[in-house]
């Protein structure tokens, strides 16, 4: 159920005997056949047991291995690692020098690879499959990728059911993965991947994964059969004929869904944070999140997806994301669409646009031919309207464009009129949208289910709209700086409300979250997030309100065009919540009430920003309004370095100035999560930063209770918050950062809604401040002296919670991995201990990070020398023995601390060790870099960094972090039995 992480961990505990030791059962799946889907080896000996098909490949152990294996298999080749997650560690080589770099890096995660014959081009297809103990089994749904083998599944647009399948080739894979689940004994649900050749019946199995996965939710929430659910029932041994149907409620689970709808997967990427980071998309998965959207044509279902993903973007159109620059012409706009990519679909819009065929487009793409033709439609259909004007719109033309999934914005844009305009004049036509439920059956039985959708290729609604409940909206796709913590936020708002007696009504598209599993709410619409289709639902249900605090920064755009279309927005006004996202309006705020901030400016051109740079001085901090997880935010050290993150800050902000404050070198960053009623605070949490302001909160590893912090700086920060909450008059939850340096306390901003850390403050104090913040929002009475109040001792006591980021680096080829102002992280963890160091410790080892053995490299700025000293002599102190580049040993050496010199990688003079050689042979257990920003080492020092993330090197680059972690290390004898486990385990799993 917990993903690969939580299948390596039962696989370990079975084979060192722990499981057997204790007298504990597996259940479902046994041990043994998950071993034979993961252990590469055995995979292709059972296979062949009962003579199915798999690509020709050899598993090996070594580079040598893998080089020979190529040589007889021949290239290109497909490299698999085993026991890996998302395709980690994989790729297509096309020649011995690719095969080297990636079997090197690979080999730094696993500890076997398979060397697997290329099968590129080929058409990639999965199923779902469920068997019980009895061996019932069926096929839940089946599921083809838009993009051609060779990109990972969780980075390819995803169609379900399949679109291009004859009805024997349907039925021949079906009936291939109930022979092969039966063969490895798969007990409850598990998912098969196919590689099948575009004009032919040959076909190969490409890999099973016999645990829940990615898929199985996207195949949970695009047919409505409960995998999870169901799976777990098959676990306790349970059949299938005995398990209702809980959407008929008079079927049983012993049944294949049956789909009168098109569902379109959509990933989302993060890729443009990461300015080194080739945009291209392969074998291992880069995206971070991904959307679901029910259409009742393709054309309808993948305009709505790509809205979803990017609501910016408006569905199959020749634009692209922001922030994502599109090669236009000749030879390099082909191999644009030649070579996969995080905006290829755009490149496709923009290539029909130009003219290019169906055929020359698969030529170069090898999509299947049946989806270039539904596109092309699209983009014909765009060209048609760009030569209407609204007022002499025919309602034929219009219906057509509806129920191809055109949005009112999306028309308004090639027309030349607003959104609203084409709105209105589509109500008057009486062209409006239909309500339909998921049903799992086709309508062949009638449906009890609350999981709805809309279309506009539709004749009635499927429902009654007589609950006029309130509605939540969800947080739209994961991405950095908005995952699951807004979803609990979403679901504990939604559950509040249910206990409360209140009906709910959730609109979210993202098929990895809870607040899309139908029974959490009593009306469910797998829709967009979009100011046309809330306001839809909102009027369709007649809802009492709208929750649109708990779902992050898309809903919270949403506010004040919801505000102004006559939605009832629950909680903060809207007028206020603009006001704070609106930096340079929420900084005059700020300055009228009399609190300190860091000096600022509005800019309205570049001679705003040198002007107000010269006159404060570098470093200076752009901020860009209405952006979460600090978009565009960078810190610039000089004028040229400003005038590009200006233009990347400008383009994000759009229609909001930018603004640009002194940057305030080493002050320290607390955060405040905090409920209000009618401004007056009723439930707060203090947490700081171990690192320096510079690094985003969501990167910065979090404490609370506040260690370092005194209580005279923690009433002032009271006393700020006690103004703000006053004057924007907040009802309900929101979150302040703030700078501190000596005795001066600053305002860094204010989000009125939810933070990413307010599930960590509600479950480190054991308060739930979703579930406070829903009652004020609703009116409800509460015990307020139950309440951590302002008026409050520091909660909580006893113990400290410390929340740390999680990284995918590995996966971010030649990505910098330095932290910045612009969050980076992909996840987080959270640990208590009964002390600091306790549970730092505790938290970075479930983060992946390995606690060094022996050796440790050292790199540090001239500025840092002398206050890391007591931290290298700690270390000197536990043993270890200490490498370092030239000027930080020669510095070490003079006080006393013996360091090994090493050559930097592009000055290697041949005197000493060569640093990335060292790196590479795992010669090095911890790296510590801390480099200057300005320096002739630059390059050097990122070659280091990354050296250390492609070896699997343990990775340090923050000062406050390496000092803390230093502290912990020196503590550890004293520290709980539960801190001190550490072990290196015999299988290199994936961090």
């Amino acid at each position: 159920m917990g993903g690969q992480t939580a299948l390596n961990c039962g696989v370990e505990l079975f084979d060192n005997g722990v499981l057997k030791k204790y007298g504990v059962q597996v259940l479902g799946t046994p041990v043994e056949s998950i071993k034979a889907t993961e252990d590469r080896q055995i995979f292709a000996d059972r296979l062949k047991e009962i003579n199915e098909k798999l690509a020709p490949s050899v598993a090996v152990y070594s580079v040598e291995e893998a080089l020979k294996a190529a040589m007889t298999i021949s290239y290109p080749v497909m490299v698999r690692s085993a026991y890996a997650l998302g395709g980690l560690g994989s790729g297509i080589c096309k020649d011995e020098a690719k095969l080297k770099d990636v079997a090197k890096r690979a080999f730094a995660m696993s500890n076997q690879l398979l060397i697997e014959k290329s099968l590129l081009g080929w058409k990639e297809v999965e199923y779902e499959v469920v068997r019980d103990a009895a061996n019932n089994c069926l096929t839940v749904c089946n599921m083809e990728n838009l993009d051609p083998l060779g990109v990972h599944t969780g980075d390819s647009v995803v169609v379900a059911p399949s679109q291009t399948l004859s009805n024997k080739e349907y039925h021949m894979l079906r009936e291939t993965s109930i022979n092969v689940v039966r063969h490895f004994g798969i007990i409850g649900e598990c998912n098969i991947q196919f590689a099948l050749h575009p004009t032919s019946l040959e076909y190969c199995i490409i890999e099973i994964n016999a645990r829940l996965s990615r898929s199985s939710a996207l195949a949970s929430k695009a047919t409505g059969y409960p995998l999870a659910f169901i799976a777990a029932k098959l676990s306790l041994g349970i059949q299938l004929p005995d398990i209702k149907n809980a959407t008929t409620q008079l079927t049983t689970a012993c049944f294949e869904p049956s789909l009168d709808y098109i569902v379109t997967k959509i990933p989302r990427w993060d890729l443009d944070r990461f300015h080194l980071t080739p945009k291209e998309i392969g074998s291992s998965m880069k995206s971070v999140g991904e959307v679901m959207a029910i259409g009742r044509t393709f054309e309808e279902s993948i305009q709505k997806a790509l809205r979803m993903v990017h609501p910016s973007v408006d569905g199959f159109v020749p634009k692209i994301p922001s922030g994502n620059k599109d090669v236009v012409d000749g030879e390099a706009f082909e191999e644009n669409l030649r070579v996969p990519s995080n905006t290829r679909v755009y490149s496709l819009a923009r290539a029909f646009e130009k003219g290019y065929s169906v055929n020359k487009i698969h030529e170069l793409t090898n999509i299947d031919p049946w989806f270039l033709y539904k596109l092309k439609e699209i983009i014909d259909l765009s060209n048609d309207f760009s030569k209407l004007k609204i007022d002499e719109l025919p309602i034929d033309q219009l219906k057509l464009a509806k129920q191809m999934g055109f949005s009112d914005r999306q028309l308004s844009r090639l027309m030349g009129t607003d959104e609203m305009t084409v709105r209105q004049n589509r109500i008057n036509q009486g062209v409006k949208p239909w309500v339909k439920q998921i049903d799992t059956m086709a309508a062949e039985y009638p449906a009890k289910t609350n999981y709805l959708y809309i279309t506009y290729n539709g004749s009635e609604n499927d429902l009654a709209f007589d609950d006029h409940g309130v509605m939540v909206l969800g947080c739209g796709p994961y991405h950095i700086g908005s995952s699951v913590e807004f979803d609990w936020c979403a679901v504990s708002c939604i559950r509040t409300l249910r206990d409360l007696g209140m009906k709910t009504v959730v609109v979210n598209n993202n098929p990895e979250t809870v607040s899309t599993d139908y029974d959490e709410c009593d009306r469910l619409y797998f829709e967009e997030l979009s100011l046309e289709r809330v306001l839809d639902i909102y009027q369709q249900e007649g809802c009492q309100g709208a929750i649109i605090s708990v779902g992050g920064q898309i809903p919270n755009n949403l506010s004040l065009p919801l505000f102004k279309n006559g939605v009832n927005i629950l909680g903060t006004s809207p007028l206020m919540i603009d006001a704070a996202e609106e930096r340079s309006r929420f900084s005059e705020i700020i300055d009228e009430i009399g609190v300190d901030q860091a000096p600022w400016r509005a800019l309205y051109s570049v001679k705003d920003a040198l002007d107000f740079a010269a006159t404060v001085g570098y470093p200076c901090l752009l901020r860009p309004s209405y952006v979460l997880s600090g978009s565009a935010m960078n810190v610039a050290y000089g004028p040229d370095e400003l005038r590009g993150f200006l233009r990347d800050a400008a383009r994000v902000s759009e229609e909001h100035p930018v603004v640009m404050t002194k940057f305030i070198l080493g002050a320290r960053e607390i955060e405040m999560d905090a409920v209000a009623k009618n401004g007056q605070v009723i439930c707060h949490a203090i947490s700081e930063h171990v690192e320096n302001a510079g690094v985003h909160s969501g990167d910065a590893t979090l404490i609370l209770p506040p260690q370092t912090v005194s209580l005279e700086t923690i009433d002032k920060i009271k006393d700020v918050t006690r103004k703000i909450a006053q004057r924007f008059m907040i009802s309900g939850p929101f979150n302040m950062q703030f700078l501190a340096k000596g005795d001066r306390i600053m305002v860094i901003e204010c989000n009125l809604r939810a933070s990413r850390s307010f599930p960590f403050v509600s479950k480190t104090l054991g308060v739930d401040f979703i579930d406070c913040a829903t009652k004020v929002m609703i009116d409800h009475p509460q015990d307020l002296d139950k309440l951590p109040h302002l008026n409050t001792p520091i909660k909580p006591e006893g113990y400290v919670g410390i929340k740390a980021p999680m990284f995918s680096w590995p996966r971010l080829r030649d990505a910098d991995p330095l932290l910045k102002c612009e969050m980076a992280s992909t996840g987080e963890v959270a640990c208590f201990g009964k002390d600091l160091h306790s549970a730092f410790l505790k938290a970075v080892m479930s983060a992946g990070f390995r606690l060094p053995n022996k050796n440790i490299l050292i790199g540090i700025q001239q500025s840092f020398q002398p206050e890391f000293l007591p931290t290298a002599h700690k270390l000197h102190k536990l043993g270890y023995n200490l490498y370092a580049t030239e000027a930080t040993a020669r510095y070490l050496n003079e006080h006393g601390i013996a360091a090994q010199p090493v050559e930097w990688p592009l000055h290697d003079k041949g005197e000493h060790p060569n640093v990335t050689k060292l790196i590479t042979d795992k010669k090095i257990d911890m790296v510590i870099n801390l480099p200057n920003h300005n320096t002739k080492y630059i390059k050097d020092n990122y070659l280091i960094r990354r050296a250390s993330i492609d070896s699997g090197v343990p990775l340090v680059t923050n000062f406050q972090v390496t000092k803390l972690l230093v502290e912990a290390l020196s503590k550890k004898e004293d520290l709980d039995a539960s801190t001190l486990f550490h072990f290196q385990s015999k299988r290199k799993f994936s961090p």
